[in-house]
């Protein structure tokens, strides 16, 4: 049992606010999911440079220095600006396979939470308000965003089990459910070429989902084929760049509710997530349907 949340704004004057709505709708999911939390964001630009989100248990140590070195190792200026046991590098998109390579190598332990041109990941182990305490969740803005908090029941309580996971630029992936096939799919994805780093059944799925639109397919096609290429039953809730997208399972036993005004698209697994919403209660509510995707972009 886990707790997923999204947003989607469409009026920009609520941008500002993003961080704190799903901030406040992460936390009404915490029975649900009190091991570990965290969100997606996906906000301004860093001006034509990619976005590179990172994790140290040893942030300190880790992050002194890094940017600079990181500069040298590159050969073009790096950005590093700390946040708790994350930073967020900026460097020219051209450059992040290259700088991924370099944090793989050097001493400790740097593991990249996401890429792309405006996304930012943030998920530790912990209540889900410790965690968006911890990071300063809910002063962040941007146009849409998806939140998870996790029981685990496939794999340990870390910070690498934590969701959202992330396997391509711009698009990430949290889900509430169990996947049956996930071993031999993560197999036949690294065969592949898709990056996999955890023993986690939904970074399976995220990778699966990615290596689909690497193809050539695009979200909602991707989407589609998930739902007979994966085995097992999950809400799978999606961000691209321009917007995010849903599904569930043909079963669907997994609880889901949506909304829609002028002004945003909200999911929750119950609606308790969405009641402080501005102008919920005028709000067109249904459940999503099974094996049926939804997808709104910008």
């Amino acid at each position: 049992m886990c707790g997923i949340v999204g947003l989607f704004l469409k009026d920009k004057a609520l941008e500002p606010q993003l961080g704190a709505m799903l901030t406040e709708m992460l936390i009404t999911m915490t029975d649900r999911g009190p091991d570990s939390a965290g969100i997606a964001i996906y906000g301004a630009d860093a001006g034509g440079l990619a976005k590179m989100t990172i994790q140290s248990d040893s942030p300190d140590a880790d992050f002194a220095g890094l940017a600079e070195e990181l500069g040298e190792t590159l050969g073009t200026p790096v950005t590093l600006a700390a946040n708790d046991t994350h930073a967020l590098l900026t460097l020219p998109a051209e450059k992040v396979e290259e700088a991924r390579a370099a944090l793989a190598a050097r001493p400790g332990r740097i593991r990249v939470m996401s890429d792309g041109e405006v996304i930012e990941i943030y998920k530790e182990v912990g209540l889900p308000r410790d965690v968006a305490d911890r990071f300063h969740l809910s002063s962040m803005s941007g146009t849409h965003g998806i939140g998870h908090t996790r029981m685990a029941t496939e794999s340990a309580v870390t910070t690498e089990g934590a969701h959202p996971f992330s396997t391509g630029p711009d698009q990430c992936l949290v889900h509430n459910g169990s996947l049956s096939n996930h071993n031999n799919l993560r197999r036949k994805l690294r065969h592949e070429g898709v990056r996999i780093e955890s023993e986690n059944d939904t970074e399976v799925g995220a990778a699966y989902l990615t290596w689909k639109m690497q193809q050539g397919a695009t979200l909602g096609e991707a989407l589609e084929a998930s739902l007979t290429d994966l085995d097992g039953f999950f809400t799978f809730v999606v961000g691209t760049k321009d917007g995010f997208g849903v599904v569930r399972d043909p079963i669907a036993c997994k609880p889901a509710v949506m909304a829609e005004t002028d002004q945003y698209v909200a999911f929750g697994s119950e609606y308790r997530a969405l009641v402080n919403l501005p102008g919920i209660e005028a709000a067109r509510v249904w459940e999503p349907e099974p094996a049926t995707v939804y997808f709104w972009s910008h």
